[in-house]
Parts: structure tokens; C-alpha cells; sequence
């Protein structure tokens, strides 16, 4: 099912009409429409918005039954793969030193690095 029309169903199995999930996450009444009709793709982000504007899980919005899907059963891992790169060694050391980089950089810097180094790979590869 497309979330739009996933979006309309619960907005109508709750009685609400678009001027009130307007009221309650703030998003226009337009917006409301066109993300039901299928023209805007909405971010998580607004997702989560109008989930809670319908006092409904936002797992419901993807999922047609009332419990959550179990979680399935991976099989575990004896030990981390010891050939991989960051495992031990100055390899590891680098990467550590480059976590505690990236956790003291705030959201915007750190998208503009990740966004540099996606650009300087693809360059590299072609």
C-alpha cells in the first residue's frame, strides 16, 4: 500500500478530517492532501507528525495488523571479524580517533563531510 493512501485510511478510521490533523501537527491542509493523494513523498521526520496527530504507532503506518512484527532471529556472531579494516592496530587507532572527530561535529558539518567524501570516492573510482 502507498503510505498516502495508508495515511487517509487511519485518518478516516479515526474520524478526523484533514483540517484536523492540520490543527494538531501544524503541516498545511494542502500538504495533508497532497501526501494522501500520492504527489509528495513525506519525510520521516512528518511521518512521525501525523502518526502522533492520530494517536496511532508509527509502525502502523506500514505495517495492517495491530502488533508490531517480530523481530527475527539472526544468528550470532562467535567473535568480530578479525580481517576487518579498524580491528586492531593503527587501524583501529585511526578510527577511533576519527569517531571522536565526527561526534563533536555538529549534524550540518558532519552531512557537508560525509557529502565531500562521497564526491572525492565517486571521482576516485571513475
Amino acid at each position: 500500500m502507498i503510505i498516502g493512501e495508508r495515511l487517509r485510511a487511519l485518518r478516516e478510521q479515526k474520524k478526523m478530517s484533514q483540517g484536523d490533523v492540520e490543527k494538531r501537527t501544524g503541516l498545511l491542509r494542502c500538504y495533508i492532501s497532497r501526501v494522501e493523494n500520492g504527489h509528495t513523498v513525506p519525510a520521516i521526520e512528518t511521518l512521525e507528525k501525523m502518526a502522533h496527530a492520530m494517536e496511532t504507532p508509527l509502525y502502523q503506518l506500514f505495517y495492517d495488523w495491530d502488533e508490531p512484527p517480530k523481530t527475527p532471529r539472526l544468528p550470532k556472531r562467535d567473535a568480530p571479524d578479525e580481517t576487518a579494516w579498524g580491528h586492531s592496530g593503527k587501524d583501529r587507532s585511526a578510527l577511533d580517533r576519527l569517531r571522536g572527530f565526527l561526534s563533536r561535529m555538529d549534524e550540518r558539518d558532519r552531512k557537508l563531510l560525509l557529502f565531500m567524501a562521497q564526491r572525492i570516492s565517486s571521482q576516485a573510482k571513475g
